[in-house]
């Protein structure tokens, strides 16, 4: 359980560092591209890619547990592990993919007309088949939740929520992240 949290704690500082980049070099973006390294406040050092084109960022993180790297937008390519796949119809409006060690993960943002509830199942269907043991499904008002693992380090959330005609789902799915 340890190993697992430190790999969750690298998946979201990756993302922390590739958003703050992402946004500080946003602001004075003269060329296409920035690039530029970081220590944070653990010691961990890393680089990252900000290409303001095409609104790519990739960072890589050195760490004590080894190196993480990241690489999200609108057109990183979509690659889910477990057998998971992108809902028939939806619209990925932005992908973020991570690698620790022998772990991969990714967190995709959709766009539907699809309910939550059919995401759900379909997504639902998804974690079966993959073996996750659903942990958490919960309906509150026009969002849906799912989250789940395995005992072998496969993990998946959902979460959909429903305004006027389209749905907006986060779907994160991480194979031995930390382990």
């Amino acid at each position: 359980m340890i190993t697992r949290e430190i790999g969750r704690n690298v998946l979201m500082r990756a993302l922390i560092i590739a958003g703050l980049a992402a946004v500080t070099l946003g602001v004075g973006a003269c060329s296409s591209e920035k690039s530029g390294t970081f220590t944070d406040g653990d010691g961990n050092t890393g680089e990252y890619t900000v290409d303001s084109e095409s609104g790519e960022t990739a960072v890589t993180v050195e760490t004590g547990e080894g190196t993480a790297t990241m690489r999200s937008g609108t057109d990183v390519p979509v690659d889910l592990p477990g057998g998971f796949t992108i809902y028939p119809g939806a619209k990925v409006a932005s992908n973020t993919i991570v690698s620790h060690g022998e772990g991969e993960g990714s967190m995709v943002i959709l766009e539907t007309d699809a309910t939550p509830a059919e995401l759900a199942e379909f997504y639902g269907a998804q974690a079966k088949d993959a073996g996750v043991e659903i942990q958490m499904d919960m309906t509150t008002g026009d969002t849906k939740m799912l989250a789940g693992e395995t005992a072998e380090g496969l993990v998946f959330s959902l979460n959909a929520t429903r305004q006027g005609d389209l749905t907006t789902a986060q779907v994160m799915v991480g194979d031995q992240m930390g382990r």
